[in-house]
């Protein structure tokens, strides 16, 4: 084996710093535990409330990621809805051949642009 340790990506880098991360936590948890049993837990009590801290902490990340993906989902539909919403709900005025001659009309059928209405 070679001795000198490859630095180049940091894939590797990311690694070996989450593997440091659990090394740390595993020597927490066992910290933990003698201290557990050396105020008289026994050592099946010590194990077991670990196993529950565990578990509440996995259940309030759990419930933060829920509910940080149903913030993401409103978000997702309010963005969608807004852009696919009309900007007016009113008829807009539109060019045609009303009792006033060939002329932008509003919504109550009166002409916008005030033209000569004998012209053709």
């Amino acid at each position: 084996m070679t001795t000198n340790t490859y630095n180049g990506r940091w894939n590797h880098r990311l690694g070996r710093g989450a593997g440091r991360a659990w090394r740390g936590y595993l020597r927490c948890e066992q910290r933990a535990a003698g201290w557990l049993m050396t105020h008289g837990v026994p050592t099946g009590v010590a194990t077991m409330v670990l196993w529950i801290v565990k578990l509440a902490v996995l259940g309030m990340l759990l419930s933060a990621a829920s509910w940080l993906a149903l913030l993401l989902t409103f978000a997702v539909v309010a963005a969608w809805l807004a852009r696919n919403a009309d900007e007016d709900d009113e008829k807009q005025p539109e060019l045609r051949d009303g009792h006033s001659g060939v002329g932008l009309y509003d919504k109550d059928d009166w002409r916008i642009d005030m033209g000569d209405p004998d012209e053709p």
